[in-house]
């Protein structure tokens, strides 16, 4: 990550989301990988910000689900069960149905013209050969369609699960298809602009069970060291 100048460096807790958001984008794009240590010293003095505020930024990814911190023990990178990760797609299906819907309804021009924009991106991203912030774009479409619903409460559950499967695809979702992943938030943005609540649930429905089946294959580990990985975020 860029070192600042002093005339322009951030406010502590700006530097404190900065992190925040580079650790997040670096775990779910898969480049720290399961079980990598996540020393509060080391994050500390990389970002410029004090161990306390390191704290809360790790408190804040084991709220999405992607940093375990267990009691007496370095944080580091979460490691989904497999059973764990069939858990995480079960209750994503319920929640995302329910999403689709309450957009679909609304058929807001506002909340459709933003769900466009970052499939967009995602395109984008896809076909100037960067895949990882693709897929991660395309983790952050299902997020940003439970915020259009307007439900604070689904907004709230499907950020912890959306990361939590997002995490799960980084370790076991070698296999996936990006291109008709994009293909199909296309087709699904066709519906909710028609306001086909009921096509664009089967079709999340299915665009999920079809992740799920291709993301529980072998693991992956690229065994680069915490602040290698974090040089690039």
């Amino acid at each position: 990550m860029p070192r600042s100048t002093p005339a322009d460096d951030p406010r502590p807790s700006e530097r404190a989301e900065r992190a925040y958001e580079a650790l997040r984008a670096a775990i779910i794009e898969g480049a720290l990988t399961p079980g990598t240590k996540l020393g509060e010293e080391a994050l500390a003095a990389h970002y410029g910000v004090s161990r306390t505020l390191v704290r809360t930024v790790l408190q804040r990814l084991v709220g999405d689900g992607v940093v375990d911190s267990p009691p007496g023990r370095s944080a580091a990178v979460a490691r989904p069960t497999i059973d764990e990760a069939r858990d995480a797609f079960t209750v994503r299906a319920a929640l995302e149905r329910e999403g689709v819907r309450l957009v679909a309804e609304r058929r807001d021009p506002a909340a459709l013209a933003r769900l466009r924009t970052h499939v967009r991106a995602e395109r984008e991203a896809w076909e100037s050969r960067r895949p990882t912030v693709s897929a991660r774009l395309g983790g952050e479409f299902h997020l940003l369609i439970a915020r259009e619903s307007e439900n604070t409460l689904l907004v709230r559950y499907m950020s912890e699960v959306v990361s939590r499967t997002a995490l799960i695809l980084s370790i076991y979702g070698r296999d996936i298809d990006q291109e008709v992943s994009i293909a199909e938030h296309e087709q699904l943005l066709e519906m909710l602009e028609a306001g086909d609540a009921d096509a664009a649930c089967a079709l999340v429905e299915h665009h999920l069970a079809d992740v799920q089946r291709k993301s529980l294959g072998r693991e992956t580990d690229s065994g680069e060291e915490l602040l290698a990985v974090l040089s690039r975020y």
